[in-house]
């Protein structure tokens, strides 16, 4: 093989792997499919007229995520979980119940750098988190515990680190703003505040 083939080969070795990414535009759609981890804050607020400090546990679940783009580099995206489980404590009594909960998000995100290798975005938009299957155990067995749902923002930041030119691995993270009346067989007992981090990560594809 003479020198001017292998710099052909060489260079065209380099071009393919400099290749940027399409630009994410108008009408292109992504799917993409991972794993969340949601933390809840540390102090999780408390019932019984302050009597009841809560704590609220970690849990993670397989996640997909849809996300539309009503114009080049803005989209609009949908995030949606299999239920997420979590263990309720009262500090000083111990776990008194659980809860399983589902938490779709819908975001309004604005991606930079998009033809590029590295490809960061954000995010703004609105969580809406049902509760079901509570379950009490410990200091509270027999008693029935509803969390009422809850409706609030949703902060998204993110970086789609660029595989091929319609695949990427996606690093994020999320800050959602969870509000839930306690109820204790069916009385008002207080409000316990979740407002969790979510820590993800995806491998997306482009359509």
């Amino acid at each position: 093989m003479n020198q001017r083939l292998i710099g052909g080969v060489l260079a065209a070795t380099l071009a393919c792997a400099a290749q940027p990414a399409l630009a994410q535009q108008t009408g292109n759609f992504t799917l993409g499919i991972g794993a969340h981890q949601v933390n809840p804050k540390s102090d999780n607020g408390s019932v019984l007229g302050g009597a009841a400090e809560l704590e609220i546990g970690d849990n993670a679940q397989p996640t997909i995520t849809f996300e539309y783009f009503i114009r080049d580099n803005l989209g609009i995206e949908v995030l949606a979980a299999t239920p997420f489980k979590h263990d309720i404590d009262i500090k000083g009594v111990g776990k008194v119940g659980t809860t399983k909960h589902l938490p779709p998000t819908f975001s309004l995100q604005y991606h930079w750098n998009s033809r590029g290798v590295v490809s960061p975005f954000v995010g703004l938009g609105v969580n809406y988190t049902t509760f079901f299957s509570e379950k009490t155990t410990g200091a509270l067995r027999g008693t029935r515990l509803k969390l009422d749902d809850s409706v609030g923002v949703a902060a998204h930041v993110g970086v789609d680190f660029i595989l091929t030119e319609r695949s990427s691995i996606r690093v994020d993270a999320r800050w959602i703003d969870i509000q839930t009346d306690v109820e204790l067989n069916d009385q008002k007992i207080g409000k316990a505040t979740i407002d969790p981090t979510v820590f993800g990560l995806a491998y997306v594809m482009k359509f």
